[in-house]
């Protein structure tokens, strides 16, 4: 006849046991990371030296535009622009002019999302070009039918030549 489990070794065997579960359910959740991460590959062709700042689901503005700003006021004039609606507003971020601008990229209407990809080409004529790709949400239907306005704010260092952007779509 069988003896009995003695209460003593019970603890351990439940031990043992909720000591697997913890380490199925880290290696679930480390799997499930990296799962993640694959789909923002796109956006490593981001220039290094092109950061993005903010960014905001609402900008009010209607229509894809893109601008280069240089200075205090008119990054101010730009967030009383997004900040009208706003109770609080959204913070202006503090820019170091001497040294950096801000691109501005506003999207218009969107259903979806994703960030655009910037990246920066300079030509021989002593022009730069900005490249905006953005993504195209007609390719990709699992995406959200939410209308939203986006505006991008990325801080580049100074250049002295005339700047001029190029739309993509991706």
């Amino acid at each position: 006849m069988r003896r009995p489990i003695s209460l003593d070794l019970r603890i351990p065997i439940r031990l043992i046991v909720m000591k697997r579960f913890l380490l199925l359910y880290i290696l679930v959740s480390l799997v499930s990371c990296k799962a993640q991460n694959a789909g923002t590959a796109e956006s490593s062709e981001q220039d290094a030296d092109i950061v993005l700042i903010d960014q905001d689901n609402y900008s009010g503005i209607l229509e894809y535009d893109a601008m280069v700003i240089k200075d205090t006021k008119s990054l101010n004039k730009f967030y009383s622009k997004i900040n009208r609606t706003r109770k609080p507003g959204l913070p202006v971020p503090t820019i170091d002019f001497s040294q950096n601008m801000v691109v501005i990229i506003c999207m218009g209407e969107q259903k979806g999302g994703g960030l655009p990809v910037l990246s920066k080409t300079e030509t021989p004529e002593d022009k730069m070009i900005i490249t905006v790709k953005i993504p195209d949400y007609q390719k990709n239907k699992s995406t959200s039918e939410i209308i939203t306005y986006p505006f991008y704010l990325y801080k580049t260092p100074t250049v002295l030549k005339p700047v001029s952007f190029e739309k993509t779509e991706f």
